[in-house]
């Protein structure tokens, strides 16, 4: 083999290697509500903040990205945590080399919640995504609530209903081609992420995803209730609970429209359990 077939093999192999490693940061995903003062300590200790560096909070999310920014900082401020730095961007600052270096370099990023569509359609295919999927390769934080919860998936839920369009906090029949979704932050590809969860009794959504994506599980996380994700391992804290539910058997169909599923398993999980995310 010459030297430049060589060298390409090496590029192939190295891209492979880099794109199957698991990420040597951790994602905080809290499934929306109160962020308590338990949840907040734990997420300053978990991103090094009690010993110095700085936090970004990224609040395209919500129509009202100040007011999100304000209350986050003050949750920051009351955990030990100072340096809140508010990293707002319009569509023309997504691409701009310093939103990159400060997300690179702050110790945590913070996506507030609101509407995750919103927050996507903003950041897809620009440098500042690449900013936080770097950082989190390179033993970052990445935390998020509610909308921010729901985009760390692969495969985001919008919250949208393709079929029912009068807007349900759940569906109200788990039946095909009806749960809309889009590309998520990619953070974590072997579950979709849905929030709110038990509060707002989202089960029959969930569902629908799984079933939907049998190779996916589905993780609902309760409100004040957040999972730590430390490669494969998820650890549950927070007030309420975490919901698993998975497609092992795949079997399903559809029947007078509506689905038909065998072997579905639901796992429920407490503040202190951990998980595997595969």
């Amino acid at each position: 083999m010459n030297h430049s077939k060589f060298k390409s093999v090496l590029i192939i192999l190295g891209v492979i290697f880099c794109s199957n490693s698991i990420a040597a940061g951790k994602l905080f995903i809290i499934g929306g509500g109160e962020r308590t003062s338990a949840i907040m300590k734990r997420m300053v200790a978990e991103s090094g903040l009690d010993k110095g560096g700085y936090a970004v909070i990224l609040p395209m999310s919500s129509e009202e990205p100040d007011t999100a920014y304000y209350y986050t900082k003050l949750d920051f401020i009351a955990a030990g945590c100072s340096d809140v730095q508010n990293l707002f961007c319009t569509k023309n600052r997504v691409n701009d080399k310093s939103i990159a270096d400060s997300i690179l370099n702050a110790k945590l990023i913070f996506i507030s919640g609101g509407d995750q569509s919103r927050f996507m359609n903003l950041v897809k295919g620009s440098s500042l995504l690449m900013a936080i999927r770097k950082a989190y390769q390179n033993g970052k934080v990445i935390a998020g609530t509610s909308a921010g919860a729901a985009m760390m998936s692969e495969i985001m839920i919008t919250g949208n209903s393709l079929r029912d369009t009068n807007y349900s906090a759940t569906f109200k029949i788990i039946e095909p081609g009806n749960i809309e979704t889009s590309e998520g932050l990619g953070l974590v590809k072997t579950v979709i992420i849905d929030q709110h969860f038990v509060w707002r009794s989202r089960h029959n959504r969930l569902i629908t995803a799984v079933l939907e994506f049998s190779d996916k599980a589905g993780v609902g996380i309760d409100e004040s209730t957040a999972i730590i994700v430390n490669g494969n391992d998820a650890e549950v804290i927070g007030e309420s609970q975490v919901l698993v539910y998975r497609n092992r058997s795949k079997k399903k169909s559809v029947v007078n429209g509506k689905y038909k599923a065998e072997g579905l398993s639901l796992d429920i999980y407490l503040t202190g359990d951990h998980f595997s995310l595969n």
